[in-house]
């Protein structure tokens, strides 16, 4: 008989044990998930309660510092220990930044934008900050640009700057006085829509040993606790940079010898501004900002393509539900969408009553939605009733979307539609626990003649509001942790009282939870927007602008 058709004793049974090992093997990969998600959470939770307690105190030292540099009478050595303790804390900051960054870029956060942008006023603002910071070390710094460019590029201005800044940040640190830094910009491949560009930048630094070289953009990488104690960093630049440039779909390399220097080499690709349509094109590079909302991945995607190539910068989600929620997101941190393309047809909510609660919910912003659908004869004057601007034919082409963006959003002069309100005379309450927070946020306000009421709490924040007559606050500035009553219960307590105040003061939360999630929590609790401490006071004036406008429409 052969072999090959007997059948052995115990076969069954060692199947069978094949199969149970691999259940039990594919459950202690379902626990160790469940473990793993649960670690990634705990480090999110504690990350978000670290970074609000350090920025509490930074935001009294930056903002005291501020402050002190603006009095005339100061004497020189009382300004330069000003200046230097100023630049130690936003040095603190940074640290903080590259923490929160890193984070980001672990759980998938991280977004890569594409929009045109001038390549020559990017590189005139890193001359000018790395040029300045060289001079005063003492180093020669020199760039130079080694072929013709175009104008204008297509890709995220944004963080190729910070990778850039980042590296040449890093030679100015490690280069003693005396030494140099040239920083050297060509083309290493070009076609009629994508320029790769290759930068260079080299120092005469003090350079690494060749073993530690492999190592550098490891998180937390530092050659030797040496460098750490003399030039300081939190070891997680040079990884949040080989990140970005991975996303980006770039490469970077360095070459190194220990006391004569580096030399990084970053290529990165870039979309080009085809020459045909640049007469054409009249939107302003960088100011559209468009959401596009379609339940099909692969039409969000094309539409950016499309998108990108004629400069707009875009975000994509798969459900007019999420549409609302990134579309409020955004407005809270001043970085209002004005462009929504709206598919029609999509599971749970259609692009006709996606657009009715846009409205309804956004009723005072400034934004063109344009339904995007195959035919829409049939839905024209239902969608224009519920407030769909224009309509545009699937799949998209370039000179199509190019042509009916320009026709609606620039016909219409979007860019001088919203005025700002002014907010010299107004009034506002500020609900901060900290006295020298208040008194630094007091000062700052008066800079623009805002006067200000306190309140030391969550609690005493709703009795000022209660016995206050109506409308006389404009806003109120609300901080989320504090005792007693928090920014959140404070802030739904105010919008339950039956008064009509109540229900339409601004509430801006003024915070150091610096994460989305915090910034969500804030809108479901009723508030309009959300600052991140330390607060500057431009950014600060310019929400109140916003949030007020809709009183003076």
């Amino acid at each position: 008989m052969d072999d090959a058709n007997m059948r052995h004793p115990g076969s069954e049974d060692a199947i069978q044990d094949i199969l149970e090992q691999e259940q039990e093997r594919n459950r202690q990969l379902a626990i160790a998930l469940k473990e793993a998600e649960k670690s990634n959470a705990a480090k999110t939770v504690f990350l978000s309660n670290m970074s609000h307690e350090i920025r509490t105190p930074m935001n009294v030292i930056i903002g005291l510092d501020n402050i002190a540099l603006k009095n005339p009478d100061l004497d020189d050595a009382t300004r330069d220990y000003l200046v230097k303790i100023g630049a130690s804390a936003r040095h603190l900051l940074s640290l903080i930044n590259d923490i929160l960054d890193m984070s980001r870029i672990e759980s998938g956060g991280m977004t890569i934008k594409n929009e045109e942008f001038s390549f020559g006023d990017m590189l005139e603002q890193i001359n000018t900050m790395i040029g300045s910071q060289c001079n005063d070390k003492g180093l020669v710094y020199d760039c130079r640009v080694s072929c013709r460019l175009d104008d204008t590029y297509i890709g995220d201005e944004m963080k190729l700057k910070q990778v850039i800044i980042n590296i040449l940040g890093n030679a100015v640190k490690f280069t003693p006085v005396k030494g140099s830094i040239t920083f050297n910009v060509d083309l290493a491949e070009e076609s009629l829509e994508k320029a790769v560009m290759r930068f260079v930048i080299k120092d005469t630094g003090v350079g690494m040993d060749k073993e530690f070289v492999p190592k550098i953009f490891d998180a937390f990488a530092m050659e030797n606790d040496g460098v750490k104690s003399e030039y300081g960093g939190s070891g997680l630049g040079m990884a949040i940079t080989k990140n970005i440039v991975d996303a980006m779909n770039g490469t970077i390399t360095v070459e190194s010898e220990k006391g004569k220097g580096s030399e990084f080499t970053l290529c990165v690709p870039l979309g080009r501004v085809a020459k045909a349509s640049e007469a054409d094109n009249k939107l302003p590079p960088g100011q559209i900002h468009a959401l596009i909302i379609d339940d099909d991945i692969t039409a969000c995607e094309h539409a950016a393509m499309i998108l990108n190539r004629i400069g707009v910068s875009s975000d994509y989600c798969l459900s007019g539900s999420q549409g609302l929620e990134q579309f409020e997101n955004h407005l809270a941190r001043q970085d209002a969408y004005n462009l929504v393309l709206m598919d029609w047809k999509m599971p749970e909510m259609d692009g006709i009553e996606t657009t009715r609660r846009f409205r309804d919910k956004f009723k005072d912003e400034d934004y063109t939605i344009i339904l995007t659908t195959y035919n829409w004869d049939e839905i024209v004057d239902e969608a224009i009733k519920a407030g769909v601007d224009g309509f545009m034919s699937k799949p998209f082409f370039k000179k199509s979307i190019l042509g009916q963006i320009q026709n609606i959003m620039l016909a219409s002069g979007y860019e001088n539609r919203k005025k700002k309100a002014s907010i010299a005379g107004r009034r506002v309450l500020l609900a901060e626990d900290m006295t020298i927070n208040a008194e630094i946020m007091k000062q700052i306000l008066r800079m623009r003649d805002v006067d200000m009421d306190h309140a030391e709490n969550g609690e005493l924040v709703v009795d000022m509001f209660r016995e206050s007559s109506e409308n006389y606050y404009d806003a109120i500035l609300m901080d989320i942790r504090m005792p007693i009553l928090n920014g959140l219960e404070a802030t739904k307590e105010i919008r339950a009282m039956d008064r009509e105040d109540a229900k339409s003061i601004p509430i801006i939360a003024m915070t150091a939870n610096a994460f989305d999630e915090d910034v969500r929590l804030s809108i479901d609790a009723g508030m309009n927007a959300h600052l991140t401490k330390p607060v500057e006071p431009d950014a600060l004036f310019g929400m109140l602008e916003r949030v007020l406008e809709q009183e003076e429409i």
